[in-house]
This record gives structure tokens, sequence and C-alpha cells, in this order.
């Protein structure tokens, strides 16, 4: 779990990693941090998690904040995504340390959904660099104009990383700030301001990416999705879909379990 101020190894492990170790790395190892609060932690601990609540709240809130600043400054992709991680972990801690039903499950709902859009977004940047062989995003402008199809990707995953009403990601925040709202108001006013914070970068590089003039001094060749490339990112944005409009389909299961 990357809580600040452990966290520096994750965007360091995502710009060394290859496409396929960025996807495994956020869709499943990310995942283990929280699967081992919520059974070891508050399971058996539950004493000892309520002690420290205060203080993983703490960190947590500066996590977002700080994660959410951090993101805008730096100039590798794959940074960017890695540090949103940051900030989206923060919000799942948040929600496990809150104790209350409504916050658990949003934070296995987003666990979930972070899962789909962060790894969606890893392989849209692993394709943007096996084409360009580069990261750095001040060599890419106007891909909407040359690669729309993967301007359109792109775009859904950003939203769904953002939160929009009707993706995966929306319900789990939702419910996280709720709950988190039982306990600790101030917690969840700042942890709905690390949404905000998301929504600015996120946007910000979607401005970066998709739109303005085209740089023909760095890249004078562009190609869209091939069709193989589509159709490994169309279960992505079709998960990321349906689990924003029926999220009674991970919550069936918790039930279940």
């Amino acid at each position: 779990m990357p809580m600040i101020p452990f966290h520096i190894w994750l965007p360091e492990a995502h710009a060394e990693a290859p496409t396929s170790g960025s996807v495994i790395l956020a869709g499943v190892l990310l995942k283990l941090g929280g699967f081992g609060f919520l059974r070891y932690s508050i399971g058996l601990f539950p004493d000892s998690s309520c002690f420290f609540t205060p203080f993983i709240f703490v960190i947590s809130i500066f996590g977002v904040v700080y994660a959410s600043f951090t993101t805008i400054q730096q100039i590798d992709l794959k940074k960017i995504i890695a540090y949103s991680s940051v900030g989206h972990m923060g919000v799942v801690t948040i929600g496990i340390f809150s104790a209350v039903a409504p916050s658990i499950l949003g934070s296995i709902a987003l666990m979930v959904s972070h899962g789909i859009v962060s790894g969606a977004l890893f392989l849209c940047i692993g394709i943007l660099y096996e084409r360009h062989h580069t990261r750095v995003i001040k060599y890419y402008s106007g891909l909407l104009v040359t690669t729309p199809l993967f301007s359109t990707f792109f775009t859904l995953f950003t939203m769904a990383n953002i939160g929009l009403p009707g993706t995966s990601s929306f319900v789990g925040e939702f419910l996280i700030i709720a709950g988190c709202f039982c306990i600790n108001s101030w917690a969840a006013l700042f942890c709905a301001s690390g949404m905000i914070l998301g929504g600015g970068y996120s946007l910000w590089l979607l401005n970066r990416l998709l739109f303005g003039n085209i740089k023909n001094y760095s890249i004078n060749q562009y190609q869209d999705l091939t069709r193989l490339e589509f159709y490994y990112l169309l279960p992505f944005s079709f998960l990321a879909i349906c689990l924003g409009l029926f999220p009674e389909i991970i919550f069936f299961y918790i039930y279940i379990v």
C-alpha cells in the first residue's frame, strides 16, 4: 500500500517496469495492501485499528492532497498515472479505517475499479511508448486528430479515473465519502477535495495529450489502434461502464462471502 511517506517506490517501479508489469502492479499487487488491512488489521486487531484510525486518517489525507499536487509536476506519463494511484489508495485507506459498512464496501469497489481503470491507462501509455519510444509529455499533442480511436478510449478511462457518475470509480468514491462523513466530517471533506484535485490533474493530462497543435518536430508519423489493441482495450472499457451502472455485481459477491 503506497502510503505517505513510504510511496516513492511506486512511481519508480512503474517507470522502470514494462507495460505488462505496470498493469499487474496496478491491478493486482497494490490491492494486497487493502486486502491485508481488511482481513488482518480490521479483522484480527479491531481495537488497535480503532486506536490508530486518527493517525491513518492524517497520513491518508496528506497522501491524497500531496499526490494530487505532485502529479501535476510530473513529465513522465507513467509517473502521472502512478501518483494518481497513490491518491486513490489513500482514499481506499480512509474508507477501510472508517469501519462502517458503506465505506468498506466503497473501498472494495474502488479497489476493483482502480485495478481496471489504472491498468487500462497503463496499457494506453504503453501503446504510445511502443510507437514513439518516449513517455515525456511535452512531445505529445493533438492526438485527437491523428488517433481518434485511441483518444476515445483514453478519454473514457480518464473520466473513469476521475470518478465520473456512470463509471466504476464513482460508486466506490461516493460510498467512501458518505460512510466517512458519519465518522469524521473533516476527513470526508479533505477526501472529497482530493477528488476535485484528481479531476484537475486528469483533465490537465487529457488536454495536454489530445488537444492543441500537432508537434511535427518531435513525432512525424502517427498510427491509431490496431485491431489487437482495440480488442484488448474493449473489455476494460466495458467493465468500467458496466460496474458503474450495475455495482451490485461486486456487492452481491461481497455479501455472499
